[in-house]
C-alpha cells in the first residue's frame, strides 16, 4: 500500500492549492519543496538591513480575493489579514498630475474626463459578475459555463493592448491603460494582449489590490496552517531530481515548469510528450530591487504616496517601446517599471520613520544585465530625490531570480510566454492540460492555464482532474 495517497512538489500557492484541494477530499497527501521555507514566490524577507522586511516577489495581490479557490478558505481564521491604498494604482506623468485608479468606478470620472464612458463600458459589465465570469477565464479551455458573458468579455480581451487604447483619447487613459496591461509580459501591439488588463482593472475595481499585512509570507503561513490542520504533511530542504526516490505513492502533483520536468529522472513521459514540453516558450526576464529607505518616496505628486502599486514609464509610446525592446531582446534605458511601497500601508515592514521601496523591470530572458542604474533613474525621474533616500539595496537579476526560485526560468515570473498561442494551450495543446503522458503524474504550476499569479487555480484544476481519475471523486466548480 502506498505511504501517501498524493505527494506534490512544490510549494508556491499553485502547489498549496493543488494539496489543499486533495487533503480537502480526504487523501493523505506530503508537500516536498526544496528550500528551507515554504512559499515559492510568496515570501518575505529582511534583504537589506535589520528591520525592514522585503517580499522577495510578489508584492501586491489583485487576484488574492478574486480567486475562486481561495476566496473559499478560511485564510482570515489563520492569522491573514489584508490592508488597502487609497488608490489602487498611481500612474505618474511628466510635467502633470498623476493619473490614479480608483476603486470606486464613479471616482473614475472626473479622473479621466471624456474616456469616462469609454473606460465604464470596458469593465462596468463584469465587475458585479466576477465569480460568474472567473469560473470561465480562470481554468482550462472549455465551453463556457456563462458563454453570452464570456463572449462579451472575450470580444475585448483578444484584442490587442494597442487597439483598446486607441478607443481613449486622452493621452492620460492611455498611459493608465499601458501601465497595467504591461504586466503581461508582452509588446502591447499583440493579440490578446488586453487580457491581462481586462483582468487586473475588473478585479481592481472589484476587489482592490490588496496588500497582506506582514508581506507575502503572510498569505503562505495562513495556507500552510490551514493544509496542515487538515492533516497535510510539509517536508522543507529536499530537491526532487529522481522520481524512484520519493516515498511510495499512488499519484503525484508537479508545481513545476516543463524544462525542470524534463530534468526529472525516472518520469516515465512519452517521446511525443517529451518534445511538447520541449517546444514551450518562456517569456520575458525580470530584474528586480528592494531598497530599505530613510524615508517616503518622495513624489512629485504626492497622491502617488497613497497608492500601493506605481506605474512608472509615463507614455503609452514609451510603455510600449519598452515592451517591444524587452521582446526582441534589447535593453531599453526607460524601462517600464513597477514599484510598490508597503511599508506606506502596512508599519510593520519598516523601522518607525523609515520605509521599503519594491520594484522591478522586464528584461530579455536570460539578461544578466544590471538594472540598477536605469530602474533608480525611472524612480528619480518622477520621485526627484530619491535616490538620496536608498540607506541599502538588494538586486537580483534573472539567475538571481532563477537561483532563488527555479520555477523562474531565466527570470520569467509567469511560468512562460502567455500569448495567444499558450494562453489556454500551455504547457501543451491539450483541453486537459493537467495531465501528462505519465496518467499518474500531473503538472500544477503557472505553465499551466490559467498561467501567471497568485490565486491558485492551476493547483485546484490539477487536483480536480486527478481526484475524477484516481479516486473517483468529481468537483464540478
Amino acid at each position: 500500500m502506498a505511504k501517501y495517497d498524493a505527494i506534490i512538489i512544490g510549494s508556491g500557492p499553485n502547489g498549496f492549492a493543488a494539496a489543499i484541494t486533495l487533503q480537502q477530499a480526504g487523501l493523505q497527501t506530503l508537500l516536498i519543496e526544496g528550500a528551507d521555507s515554504y512559499g515559492g514566490g510568496m515570501r518575505t524577507k529582511a534583504l537589506t538591513l535589520p528591520g525592514f522586511n522585503h517580499d522577495v516577489c510578489s508584492a501586491i495581490h489583485p487576484m488574492a480575493l478574486a480567486s475562486p479557490f481561495f476566496s473559499e478558505l478560511p485564510l482570515a481564521d489563520y492569522g491573514l489579514r489584508f490592508t488597502y491604498a487609497e488608490y489602487e494604482v498611481a500612474h505618474p506623468l511628466d510635467n502633470q498630475p498623476a493619473v490614479l485608479l480608483h476603486r470606486d468606478m464613479q471616482a473614475m470620472e472626473k479622473e479621466l474626463g471624456t474616456d469616462f464612458q469609454p473606460y465604464k463600458r470596458l469593465y462596468a459589465p463584469f465587475i458585479d459578475r466576477w465569480e460568474e465570469l472567473s469560473e470561465d477565464v480562470m481554468g482550462p479551455l472549455r465551453f463556457p459555463k456563462h458563454p453570452f458573458l464570456m463572449g462579451r468579455f472575450g470580444l475585448k480581451a483578444l484584442r490587442s493592448a494597442k487597439f483598446i487604447a486607441d478607443g481613449f483619447q486622452s493621452e492620460r487613459t492611455r498611459s493608465l491603460w499601458a501601465g497595467i496591461v504591461a504586466h503581461g509580459m508582452q509588446p502591447l501591439d499583440q493579440p490578446a494582449t488586453a487580457a491581462i488588463g481586462m483582468m487586473l482593472g475588473t478585479v481592481a475595481h472589484r476587489f482592490g489590490w490588496p496588500i497582506p499585512i506582514g508581506g507575502s509570507q503572510a498569505i503562505t503561513d495562513a495556507l500552510a496552517a490551514y493544509y496542515q490542520a487538515l492533516g497535510g504533511e510539509i517536508q522543507l530542504q529536499t530537491w526532487v531530481k529522481d522520481m524512484a526516490d520519493m516515498p511510495s505513492h499512488r499519484i503525484c502533483i508537479l508545481d513545476l515548469t516543463p524544462k525542470q520536468i524534463l530534468k526529472l529522472k525516472n518520469l516515465k513521459l512519452s517521446n511525443d510528450y517529451k518534445k511538447q514540453l520541449e517546444a514551450f516558450r518562456y517569456g520575458m526576464g525580470v530584474f528586480k530591487i528592494d531598497w530599505a529607505l530613510s524615508e517616503a518616496t518622495p513624489f512629485q505628486d504626492t497622491r502617488c504616496q497613497q497608492a500601493a502599486t506605481v506605474h512608472l514609464g509615463n507614455s503609452f509610446e514609451e510603455i510600449a517601446q519598452s515592451e517591444s525592446d524587452t521582446q526582441h531582446g534589447r535593453l531599453n534605458k526607460k524601462p517600464y517599471v513597477l514599484f510598490a511601497q508597503q511599508s506606506m500601508f502596512d508599519s510593520g515592514r519598516a523601522p518607525v520613520g523609515k520605509h521599503t521601496g519594491w520594484a522591478y523591470c522586464h528584461v530579455p530572458l536570460g539578461s544578466e544585465v544590471d538594472m540598477t542604474s536605469a530602474i533608480e533613474n525611472q524612480v528619480d525621474r518622477f520621485a526627484p530625490g530619491f535616490k538620496d533616500t536608498i540607506m541599502a539595496r538588494s538586486v537580483m537579476n534573472t539567475a538571481d531570480m532563477e537561483a532563488y526560485n527555479p520555477n523562474y526560468i531565466g527570470g520569467d515570473i509567469s511560468g512562460g510566454v502567455m500569448d495567444l498561442r499558450q494562453l489556454f494551450t500551455r504547457p501543451t495543446k491539450s483541453l486537459t492540460p493537467y495531465r501528462t503522458s505519465d496518467p499518474k503524474v500531473y503538472i500544477a504550476s503557472a505553465s499551466t492555464p490559467p498561467g501567471g499569479g497568485v490565486h491558485g487555480m492551476c493547483g485546484f484544476h490539477a487536483a480536480r482532474f486527478a481526484l475524477a481519475d484516481h479516486f473517483n471523486i468529481k468537483i464540478t466548480r
